[in-house]
């Protein structure tokens, strides 16, 4: 079992910085890959970013390419989400889940293990 928490969301204005963190406990010492997904309110769950379980091949949707990066400290078993240049369309409740399989994640399939989210409301 791996447990899941993120943290870090917030209410800000457009064009303010967020930085999201996961932390996972339990089974870390699997390789799993990670991905931040979001979903706002009357919408499906979307695809943001992903990193593989050595922190490499990171990926990230087009809606937040280039203002959005992810990174992983295995020493530490997070995994971070920094937003920059935030949009009221990036307004969403953010989860991160993990897999043992990157395709996984990178496909928004049925990840092994879920957090309960962290709420981001961007204002304009």
């Amino acid at each position: 079992q791996v447990q899941l928490v993120e943290s870090g969301g917030g209410s800000v204005q457009a064009g303010a910085s967020l930085r999201l963190s996961c932390a996972a406990s339990g089974r870390t010492g699997s390789r799993y890959a990670t991905g931040w997904f979001r979903q706002a309110p009357g919408k499906e769950r979307e695809f943001v970013a992903a990193i593989n379980w050595d922190g490499g091949s990171p990926a990230y949707a087009d809606s937040v390419k280039g203002r959005f990066t992810i990174s992983r400290d295995n020493a530490k078993n997070t995994v971070d989400l920094q937003m920059n240049s935030l949009k009221p369309e990036d307004t969403a409740v953010y989860y991160c889940a993990v897999d043992g399989n990157y395709y996984v994640i990178l496909g928004n399939g049925n990840m092994d293990y879920w957090g309960k989210g962290t709420l981001v409301i961007v204002s304009s």
